[in-house]
Formats: structure tokens, sequence, C-alpha cells
């Protein structure tokens, strides 16, 4: 398994563990819904205080509690290194990273406020990975209740449809499109549970 980042603003370095009794795959890395040891404390702590009912760091669509509805998404060649400078410069927290089984971040979320970042490394192979090779500068990710009438509205309108309507295997659905400069827009039902 690649570097786990340390620091003063990681709060989940530490042994991963695998949710759902699912093995680790190749290299020990687990896919989506597993945790680190810190990760899973940390969730009963912010549980406990919150009174949050969710059971874990994901829910789906709709923003009640205040979380954000738009999530800047970005690809570094170096994501370890972005995260580092976010944290520590930038005075963002990590809510989750999970790497590949090569080592490289998957997707990670940072927090500030009561906004997030979304994040990962550039040659994954993802489509959204795929998506962004040669494109604008950024890529926006919207949460949105029904992403299949979102869907069918921008195909109407004559937006470029870069991956259809698609259930991930962490819960989710969205699909991907390109705007008129490149960017890549995400909308999906995924909602990051903030702790804003």
């Amino acid at each position: 398994m690649g570097a786990i980042l340390t620091g003063p603003r990681n709060l989940f370095s530490g042994a991963r563990v695998c949710g759902a009794g699912r093995p680790p795959g190749p290299g020990g890395v687990v896919g989506g819904g597993c945790q680190t040891e810190r990760q899973v404390e940390f969730l009963a702590i912010f549980r406990r205080l919150s009174g949050c009912r969710t059971r874990g760091v994901m829910s789906m669509a709709g923003t009640g509690g205040g979380r954000p509805s738009i999530f800047p998404t970005l690809l570094y060649a170096d994501a370890k290194a972005a995260i580092r400078q976010l944290t520590e410069a930038f005075g963002f927290t990590e809510l989750s990273v999970y790497e590949d089984g090569g080592g490289k971040v998957a997707h990670a979320e940072l927090v500030q406020g009561n906004g997030a970042v979304m994040l990962g490394s550039k040659g994954t192979g993802s489509a959204f990975d795929e998506a962004m090779e040669g494109s604008g500068p950024v890529g926006v990710y919207v949460v949105v209740d029904d992403v299949d009438a979102h869907h069918r509205r921008a195909a109407e309108q004559g937006a470029e449809i870069v991956m259809p309507p698609t259930d991930q295997d962490y819960g989710s659905r969205d699909y991907m499109a390109r705007d008129i400069e490149g960017n890549i827009w995400s909308f999906g039902t995924y909602a990051p549970e903030t702790g804003a």
C-alpha cells in the first residue's frame, strides 16, 4: 500500500479496517466504505456529540443539516502533496482519503468551514480522470435529488454527456457533462457529511 499521510491536520492516519466484512484487495487496499480505525473512532464521537444518525461519512441527496450541495473537484499529479498543502498551508481538514492499489489517491474529501473539495490523483483511469484529460481547468460536483431528470434536461438542451447516469458501488447515482469551455460537471446523489 502507498504511504499513509500523516501530519497535524490528518485525523485519519492508521491501519485500515474494511467495512461490510469485505477482505482487502491487492496490496491490502480496501475499496469504498472502508475506513481507518481513527476514522471509525472520530465518526463515533462526532455522531454521539452531534446527534447525527447517519451510519458513516456518506449520506444521499438532500442537503439538510447545512451540508453544501456544490463541491469543486480537482485532479493533481501529486495528490498527496496537494493534500499536505491544503491542510497545512490553507487550513483544510481531511474528511476522507482513499488510495487505489498503486498508492494513488483515488478520492479524497477535505473540508473548510461548511464547504468541501473533492480531489484525487491524475492517471487513475477513472471515468472522471479520463473526462478531465485535455479538459478545462476544473470539475465541479453538484448534489441533485433526481439524477435521471437532471440528465434528461441537460441532454435535451444539447449538453455533451461524458458519462450517462450510473449507479456507483458506494451508493451514489451520478452522471458527467462537459460545458462549452471544456469544464467537467458531475451531478449526483452523493452528499458528503462535512460535520458543519
